[in-house]
């Protein structure tokens, strides 16, 4: 099973440190311990770009494909103060994957689709749509049991990711449209903002 990195590695390493070789200072955020890993070893899960909700699992990849390569370059062309439109497109599309990939993307936007889900059960089971669940649950209505929490809605990560691969030229777009504000961190050692949106 390959190990997707959500976070391309061509962006992680630009964080390299000088005095650390091909390595960069991270915090683990489980227990806040600093570590030097590489870019291969961050930022990456487990069929990270597969999702069997699609006809192709991995077609998530091609759009990679004209973004990636491109990076680097595009990023040099920002700083330069040199944009055009193939670096608003790299850089739209590089942020729209993480928000549609990462962990914390997946999350998110689970979160949201499990609001969806419980506001619509409790609008049809107040106009009695659903039959009465069985008497081992008490005779409540499905309302009921989702509020005492004897009822819970469990999202799949992959089916939020799917919606937003499906859109992900869209999200690219609005992107590359809207107004940017653009940071620079000068340290050479440690040229990281912040990365808190992968947990």
């Amino acid at each position: 099973m390959p190990l997707d990195h959500y976070v391309f590695q061509v962006h992680l390493k630009n964080f390299y440190s000088p005095s650390l070789g091909n390595l960069m200072y991270a915090i683990r955020k489980s227990d806040l311990k600093t570590f030097t890993p590489n870019s291969e070893s961050v930022c990456r899960i487990e069929e990270g770009s597969t999702n069997s909700y699609l006809r192709e699992d991995r077609i998530v990849e091609e759009f990679l494909k004209k973004i990636e390569p491109n990076y680097n370059k595009s990023i040099d062309k920002l700083r330069a103060n040199d944009i055009d439109a193939d670096c608003i497109f790299t850089i739209a599309g590089f942020v729209a994957y993480i928000i549609i990939c990462s962990p914390a993307g997946m999350r998110i936007n689970s979160n949201l689709l499990k609001g969806t889900v419980e506001e619509t059960t409790r609008a049809l089971d107040s106009k009695d749509v659903f039959p009465l669940p069985p008497p081992e649950l008490g005779g409540k209505k499905l309302t009921e049991l989702l509020g005492s929490g004897a009822l819970q809605v469990e999202i799949d990560h992959k089916y939020p990711q799917v919606i937003g691969i499906s859109q992900i030229l869209s999200h690219a777009n609005s992107f590359g449209n809207s107004a940017w504000e653009i940071l620079l961190n000068n340290f050479e050692d440690s040229p990281f903002f912040t990365i808190a949106y992968s947990i």
